[in-house]
């Protein structure tokens, strides 16, 4: 069964930004797609089973952006 769950990401601004944020995301293991919208500061991600949120922020400060929690 997969989940689906929106983060809010501070400070990115274009495709780019985008980019690095998939690419630190997807891979965490378990992730099975990732969406980033820098219009809305929104990262969509889905995994086959539970998400650890200090994964997500380690993978976000790894792509040099801030993770504000949950949306």
């Amino acid at each position: 069964m997969s989940t689906t769950t929106v983060y809010k990401v501070s400070g990115m601004t274009c495709g780019h930004c985008e980019s690095a944020v998939r690419k630190e995301v997807s891979a965490i293991a378990g992730v099975t797609s990732v969406e980033a919208a820098a219009a809305t500061g929104l990262v969509t991600i889905t995994t086959a089973g539970p998400l650890d949120d200090e994964a997500v922020r380690a993978a976000v400060d790894e792509a040099g952006y801030e993770l504000s929690g949950r949306a």
